[in-house]
């Protein structure tokens, strides 16, 4: 059974959004669930500080071992930080996603989007679990 942690947000490709201390900052990342079906990551392809985004649209890759997935922006925004420390420890994604294996720092347009995206509750239900 995968990890959903409570006062998050999910989107229905398995990203997720946790508030950083920052207002209006989230870190993105890839679910527990996620991770579990893509085995042992071995490389993240992440995008620069400044890069801006549209919902949904493809702002990295993420490749396994037995698969590469692209890695999809939950709302429009601008990075503001990746995690430089994916580069050295991409494993950090399978050991740890929705703590030291988070992605990238976004900057969101429209903090109200942030209500389309799923719960706990609703992604569990999305997943199955």
């Amino acid at each position: 059974m995968s990890e959903i942690p409570e006062g998050l947000k999910y989107t229905t490709e398995h990203e997720y959004l946790r508030q950083s201390d920052e207002s209006g900052v989230y870190y993105v990342g890839i679910t527990d669930y996620a991770q579990g079906e893509l085995g042992d990551v071995v490389y993240v392809e992440l995008p620069e500080p400044g890069d801006i985004f549209a919902p949904m649209e493809t702002f990295g890759t993420i490749e396994a071992v037995k698969a590469v997935s692209d890695l999809y922006c939950p709302l429009a925004g601008e990075v503001v930080e990746v995690n430089e420390d994916l580069d050295a420890d991409p494993a950090l994604v399978n050991t740890n996603p929705y703590g030291d294996g988070w992605m990238i720092r976004l900057r969101v347009d429209d903090p109200r989007e942030l209500e389309e995206l799923l719960d706990a509750d609703g992604y569990g239900a999305h997943i199955g679990e």
